[in-house]
């Protein structure tokens, strides 16, 4: 079997990841206060109050705490000359392989809170799908994007 690929995200990432399970964890709190006020104001069982707190406190551990540290060190990626190989997953680690003659266009995306940690997402579509390399310091993702680009055409003139 092959070795993982060998590049790894910024710890940055391990942070944005944080942010991204607060706000998420921040909408499940609300709903679960929503659970909590009905289940007070219809006299439902208390045991739905406890379990809507337990489901938060969860999700604060998990997805604030554990999993993106996790997230961080799965995630793997590189790029070859003909192909790029892609590591990702929580539960299940998934390896993909894209060929650069498959390579269609290359994007790099930033929501506000990447910019303001200076990251940005790299899209590299193909005809089937498009896959994702997350989290990459901006000039090395603007950077990536056109040696995988500069590859990909490299790679359709030799067919």
């Amino acid at each position: 079997m092959r070795a993982q690929p060998q590049n790894q995200l910024p710890k940055k990432a391990v942070t944005v990841w944080r942010l991204y399970g607060f706000f998420q964890t921040m909408i499940l709190a609300l709903l679960a206060a929503g659970a909590v006020f009905l289940t007070i104001k219809f006299n439902w069982p208390v045991w739905i109050q406890w379990l809507m707190i337990a489901i938060v406190v969860l999700s604060i551990i998990c997805s604030i705490i554990i999993f993106p540290n996790i997230r961080w060190k799965i995630w793997r990626y590189e790029v070859r000359e003909q192909e790029i190989e892609i590591q990702s997953g929580l539960f299940i680690v998934t390896r993909t392989l894209i060929p650069m003659v498959r390579v269609q266009h290359v994007d790099t995306e930033q929501g506000p809170i990447l910019k303001k940690y200076n990251l940005a997402n790299i899209s590299i579509s193909s005809a089937a799908t498009v896959h994702t390399i997350p989290m990459l310091e901006l000039e090395y993702a603007d950077m990536l994007r056109m040696k995988i680009s500069e590859l990909a055409r490299v790679a359709d003139d030799d067919v």
